[in-house]
């Protein structure tokens, strides 16, 4: 690569730094050839559940240079958003409920895609002629085979990103460009002899290191999955009502964790941990106002109050029988079949699993 070509690339990182992503890295469209192989064995083994999207554009998901034929370059940029708090300590609190760390605070949608854009606006200026395409998490991506390629981390046991420098809590972005930059190293896997991250799952969604089977993972079944959860996952949901960060909040790695630079990713205090009675009252008006900037918004109010009533059923918690009895004439038949099954718990005394229960 010429030294002009070298100097734009790190002029490309300061940047990038400089509008507030973490980490950057560099690798080619066609990086990564086995990410096609695992996505066909995913979908082929039906660990995609409800999400038909992604056999729908399978073709682009496991092969990026297909996606945009004309990239040369893609640019991986990492944005931390590591909590300020320990988010497994809401569990112990059963009538509260529990939002994976990511949705307490603004859309991460709206502010990486706005940082990408500038950052991309940037580059055009330097080389003008050169096209880029920016996506975060709303195209057929695969971002973290990408972002480890280009050296951002390797994805760990739970399947996530990890990072020696920045723990495993941050959202990723790329720009797809036409232009031919280097590409950085890519990372090696770290995680070792470890099982953290296998062993707290409440639902046993690992069937084996490095493989998710999201049909059991809350993550999916709260925010993916539609219809009735399945009784035999409902109590193990606990008091879960939006994501799930376990596998996430164990991981050794985050002794190095970065602070979160943005201040619209901290969490709003009504979202930290919010009563579930009160979020079980809330019609679509309520719900909208509650979550209009959160990215709770986009499952909807009847798929959280499902949620909520589930919890609410995990709760052992009595006094929340008149919240979860009002459900049972609720507009949406999924949210009076929850409130059904809560009642019948609560009056049994019942309660869902805990942090790490089988």
């Amino acid at each position: 690569m010429s030294g002009a070509g070298r100097s734009l690339k790190d002029a490309l990182k300061v940047r990038a730094f400089d509008e507030g992503f973490s980490a950057a890295g560099i690798c080619r469209p066609d990086a990564i050839p086995e990410a096609g192989i695992n996505l066909a064995r995913f979908l082929r083994l039906g660990y995609h559940g409800q999400m038909e999207w992604m056999a729908r554009r399978a073709n682009w998901r496991g092969n990026p240079a297909a996606l945009w034929p004309e990239a040369r370059s893609v640019v991986m940029l990492a944005e931390a958003y590591t909590p300020e708090h320990d988010p497994l300590a809401v569990l112990e609190k059963r009538g509260r409920a529990a939002i994976s760390v990511y949705a307490q605070g603004r859309d991460y949608h709206d502010l990486v895609k706005k940082r990408l854009k500038r950052l991309g606006r940037w580059l055009i200026a330097q080389v003008p002629g050169m096209e880029i395409k920016v996506f975060v998490d709303t195209a057929p991506v695969m971002e973290k085979p990408l972002a480890a390629a280009a050296g951002l981390g390797w994805q760990g046991k739970h399947t996530n990103l990890l990072s020696r420098e920045l723990g495993n809590w941050f959202f990723l972005g790329s720009i797809f460009t036409t232009l031919e930059l280097e590409p950085d190293e890519p990372s090696a896997d770290h995680c070792g002899s470890c099982r953290a991250c296998l062993d707290i799952c409440p639902t046993g969604a690992f069937p084996e290191p490095y493989r998710l089977d999201a049909r059991r993972c809350i993550s999916y079944l709260t925010i993916e999955h539609r219809g009735p959860v399945d009784e035999t996952l409902r109590p193990k949901l606990g008091n879960r009502v939006f994501g799930c960060d376990d596998c996430l909040a164990v991981c050794p790695w985050n002794k190095f964790a970065v602070q979160a630079g943005e201040i619209g990713y901290r969490s709003r205090e009504e979202l930290g941990a919010a009563r579930l009675a009160e979020l079980a009252e809330l019609d679509d008006a309520g719900f909208r106002r509650l979550f209009r900037k959160s990215a709770v918004k986009r499952i909807g109010r009847d798929r959280l109050v499902r949620n909520v009533v589930y919890a609410i059923g995990n709760s052992g918690m009595t006094e929340l029988v008149p919240v979860a009895a009002a459900r049972l004439e609720d507009g949406d038949a999924t949210v009076r079949d929850a409130a059904r099954w809560a009642l019948e718990r609560l009056r049994n005394g019942a309660r869902g699993a805990g942090p790490g229960d089988g």
